[in-house]
């Protein structure tokens, strides 16, 4: 008859189930895995089978008690680091989706919303488009499986019970949110500029010639000719933003300051 006591059964839960936390609660924030599109089921499938692959090389967790105040302590710390590392993740998306109102507003599609089921709220359509071409390059560079191995790497980088966080960590969080708002003005410039030079000329018109609708032709000028710039930077889109998509897996664990 097998016997197990409590300190080995306690290992094995903490062998087994501190890894899955970090793991589900990175699949719950980081782009693709957060997409409504994917069940609350298949997360847990998918953080369940990522564990169970990567549990017997993952570094030695010191022993304690999964119940103890300690326990419950590196349980929050490994809920904090998952989320943190999808939340830089998502940044990335969110510079993307951040050009994509800009651009809206400037062509005057700004009150043209459809629903994103990334962020689960109304977005703009340009937003939209440009959001779901940025998730097919990344997915087409094999992103998610990067996502993955970042993860898998950060249990080597930042150990479970290896120290806390330190308050840099959360100083660094707060400055990579400015990338949304640099990449995202780099991201749309083309295509503002553009805009806002016709905006220019068509004021310049509306001076000289006072008796023209500048609201009947102005609207559809600016339509036309905001879709056709970003139709010609579509193709210069890829290389920011694999660079923005490097940035952002560097920065899962770029910013972590551990004691």
């Amino acid at each position: 008859m097998i016997s197990l006591t409590t300190a080995e059964i306690n290992a094995w839960v903490v062998a087994f189930f501190f890894p899955l936390v970090r793991i589900l609660a990175l699949l719950v924030s980081a782009p693709p895995f957060n997409n409504d599109g994917l069940s609350t089921q298949l997360r847990l499938l998918l953080g369940l089978a990522i564990a169970m692959a990567i549990t017997p090389a993952l570094p030695t967790i010191p022993e304690m008690d999964p119940a103890s105040g300690m326990g419950l302590l590196i349980l929050t710390q490994q809920i904090i680091i998952g989320l943190a590392m999808g939340f830089a993740l998502r940044l990335v998306f969110s510079a993307v989706d951040m050009a994509g109102t800009m651009i809206s507003n400037q062509m005057g599609l700004g009150f043209a919303t459809a629903y994103d089921p990334e962020s689960a709220s109304q977005t703009s359509v340009i937003s939209e488009f440009l959001g779901m071409l940025a998730l097919l390059i990344f997915m087409s560079i094999n992103g998610h499986l990067m996502v993955i191995a970042t993860l898998v790497q950060s249990f080597t980088v930042l150990p479970i019970g290896s120290g806390s966080l330190e308050n840099g960590t959360w100083l660094n969080m707060a400055n990579a949110g400015g990338i949304i708002f640099s990449s995202g003005v780099l991201l749309s410039l083309p295509v503002v500029v553009a805009l806002l030079i016709t905006n220019i000329a068509l004021g310049v018109l509306g001076r000289v010639a006072p008796q023209l609708n500048l609201m009947a032709i102005g609207f559809p000028i600016t339509i036309i000719l905001g879709f056709s710039t970003l139709l010609v930077s579509l193709s210069y889109l890829s290389m920011p933003l694999q660079e923005l998509f490097e940035f952002g897996l560097r920065s899962m664990m770029g910013f972590f300051v551990i004691k």
